[in-house]
């Protein structure tokens, strides 16, 4: 089968020049095809990625989740602001100077010098510092949200290659196919058997079999530069995936899946956003306490030549009634926080659910493919093939039993590529890995000191078939 074929890219590449030019017949094909990746297995076996490494490119190099360092130290900045008290203000004023009568010119000016500052009352200093605390939080649950996203992404692409690959491998089947029901057609054609009509629609098959090889490989290229951008690579370093398309987990309850989208990254996420809005609530508070303002100094006075000490203090008045907007405004906000995560675990669940069942439908479709319709239809290709030699059915049926099941074998890739995507999706809506999955990119995301937080389980080594 061709479930877990590795096909080097240089090596294809090579051999769709080939085919457009007629220089190779399938047997060369298939040879280059496969002898030419193992005898140079130790060169390329650093251009072939694993699930594992394709994570740790993009944990380690993905642009989006070096951001949040620099939100962090930003956010350091303002805690280092936020935990100042209030300064102090010195003051100089002058009195009596360029009067009229006595108090012309500055013979008469008295001077004064003052030190004041501002007491803070209600608490508003440790307010403050929790609202900076809380908005570091968030900025984690952002992170883990982000990180959680990116590698779900990488790891649909992942998918996405490993697909391409046995699409790629398929089309070479379908080019195998064709250039032997063009060797049958030819037989009978010399025998008077056949038209040349039917020789020539062979030919035109094995050509279109040529191009959707050609068209395969393009699809491939592109597949590895979309996964190769996720670590912010333009081009392509590496030659193919290690994986296996088929490694999935058979279904899984539906009910704990629902209760553990409730501890999600994204659910969780709104429980600091509503710790922050409290945070801003009780800053919002505080901020009905006056501030008791005061001033002390010294004065010189200018008829007796003395000093004398100066003192003095501020209070604003019903700032209480005055705040109170504040606070309505800031209690309104964390009611909408609170809302906005019942209205998103009702998205999530309808996403969970809509996932787990095209999930179950993949499965059963793929099951079905691999026990049944495959090997029937590879059995009634064989028959229908030996019919043809033998006259007893025509070009029309040996053609459409081959076209059958090379769209069994297309569909049995798309369904396990789904079942893979699918589980995924359920992953990332979970934020835990499905038992047993080969294609998971992490366990938890409960340490902050990893921007990915991700223990990768490991990855089934395909082997060539």
């Amino acid at each position: 089968m061709f479930y877990n074929t590795y096909i080097s890219n240089d090596a294809t590449k090579v051999v769709i020049r080939c085919l457009g030019r007629g220089l190779f017949s399938t047997l060369a094909i298939i040879t280059l095809l496969f002898a030419v990746p193992f005898l140079a297995k130790a060169e390329t076996q650093a251009d072939t990625l694993s699930l594992a490494k394709v994570i740790e490119r993009v944990q380690q190099q993905h642009p989006t989740l070096k951001v949040f360092q620099f939100r962090a130290n930003a956010l350091d900045g303002a805690a280092q602001t936020q935990a100042l008290t209030p300064g102090y203000e010195i003051g100089f004023d002058v009195d009596n100077v360029i009067g009229t009568g006595e108090f012309q010119g500055i013979e008469s000016a008295e001077f004064s010098v003052s030190l004041s500052s501002v007491i803070e009352l209600g608490d508003k200093l440790a307010a403050r510092k929790g609202v900076v605390s809380e908005q570091r939080a968030v900025l984690e649950a952002e992170r883990k949200i982000t990180a959680l996203n990116l590698l779900a992404e990488a790891t649909r692409r992942y998918i996405d290659v490993l697909a391409a690959q046995s699409q790629l491998q398929l089309a070479i089947d379908g080019l195998t196919l064709a250039e032997e029901t063009q060797a049958v057609v030819a037989e009978r054609a010399q025998v008077g058997v056949t038209s040349d009509a039917e020789l020539k629609r062979a030919q035109a098959a094995v050509f279109n079999a040529k191009l959707v090889a050609e068209t395969q490989l393009q699809q491939l290229d592109y597949a590895k530069l979309a996964l190769s951008m996720m670590w912010g690579e333009s081009q392509v370093s590496f030659d193919s995936l290690q994986g296996n398309l088929f490694a999935f987990t058979d279904d899984v309850a539906l009910e704990p899946l629902f209760e553990k989208v409730k501890y999600s990254p994204a659910i969780t996420a709104f429980l600091t956003q509503v710790q922050l809005k409290e945070a801003e609530l009780r800053f919002a508070k505080t901020q009905s306490s006056s501030n008791i303002s005061w001033s002390v100094g010294v004065k010189q006075l200018q008829q007796t030549n003395d000093m004398a000490l100066t003192a003095g203090f501020s209070m604003p008045l019903f700032n209480s009634e005055r705040n109170a907007g504040e606070i309505i405004s800031a209690q309104a906000a964390k009611e909408q926080v609170l809302a906005n995560r019942e209205v998103a675990l009702l998205e999530l669940y309808g996403q969970l659910y809509r996932a787990y069942a095209s999930r179950k439908q993949a499965i059963i479709t793929v099951n079905r493919l691999q026990s049944s319709v495959i090997p029937t239809l590879t059995s009634a290709l064989e028959d229908t093939k030996r019919g043809y030699e033998q006259g007893l059915y025509s070009y029309l049926d040996y053609l459409t039993a081959r076209e059958e099941l090379l769209f069994a074998r297309r569909a049995l890739i798309d369904s396990a590529a789904s079942a893979l995507r699918y589980g995924v999706d359920i992953e990332q809506l979970i934020a835990e890995p499905l038992p047993a999955s080969q294609h998971t990119f992490f366990n938890d995301f409960s340490e902050p000191a990893d921007f990915s937080n991700a223990a990768i389980s490991n990855v089934a080594k395909g082997h060539t078939k």
